[in-house]
């Protein structure tokens, strides 16, 4: 095994996933605040895709800008996962903590940021006819990751590849229900405020009277 500093570690998993996330595994190494910062750049990275992108290869209004939407898709979206595949692999027996999965996770997303910040600052300098190498750059980063998070979720929670792969299509189901549950808790706390607004007004009014 090998010894590295924290960000050793992350490039270790990044270009060696077979490896480097068992041998973070069995070092119990992994930085939280790496892994934050890696979730803030993923936000990032989704601004500078909506907003920078070349307008040749960008088919947003990027005059109006929407924070929420680029949130949810990033950050929430990602604890979103974690939270999933804790629960999932709790059932399953798996092996992993809710903070390894969140370490592994992030450190899995960084090719995908990487190659999407590549795929921005070129789509301001290619034509039209040159879009293939965006494409091809952001499909590298898209896959490159996928890689890396089903080498992560094996290692963190000691599955075989076909288990691993299983826990993470369930992950996915887990998070759909996440998200419609947290959806209508909010649609919920929005109609009792409204209630509890209405209440207040009336009562104010007939207190005037």
């Amino acid at each position: 095994m090998y010894e590295f500093t924290p960000i050793g570690w992350l490039k270790h998993c990044v270009f060696h996933p077979v490896e480097g996330f068992e041998d973070l595994r069995w070092k119990k190494q992994g930085s939280m605040k790496i892994a934050m910062f890696i979730v803030f750049l993923l936000f990032v990275a989704m601004v500078a895709d909506r907003q920078l992108t070349g307008f040749q290869f960008n088919d947003n209004y990027v005059k109006i800008f929407n924070i929420v939407p680029l949130v949810v898709q990033s950050v929430v979206y990602y604890f979103t996962w974690v939270l999933g595949n804790w629960s999932i692999c709790t059932l399953l027996d798996g092996e992993g903590t809710f903070r390894k999965i969140a370490i592994y996770s992030a450190y899995s997303l960084v090719p995908y940021i990487v190659c999407t910040f590549i795929s921005v600052f070129l789509s301001n300098f290619l034509v039209q006819d040159e879009s293939i190498w965006i494409t091809a750059i952001s499909a590298l980063g898209l896959g490159w990751s996928i890689v890396l998070m089903i080498q992560a979720m094996k290692a963190a929670h000691q599955y075989s590849f076909s288990k691993t792969l299983a826990s993470m299509l369930l992950t996915l189901v887990a998070m759909l229900l996440i998200l419609f549950l947290a959806i209508l808790l909010l649609s919920l706390f929005q109609q009792v405020y409204v209630f509890g607004y209405s209440v207040y007004t009336e009562i104010a009014y007939r207190i005037r009277g």
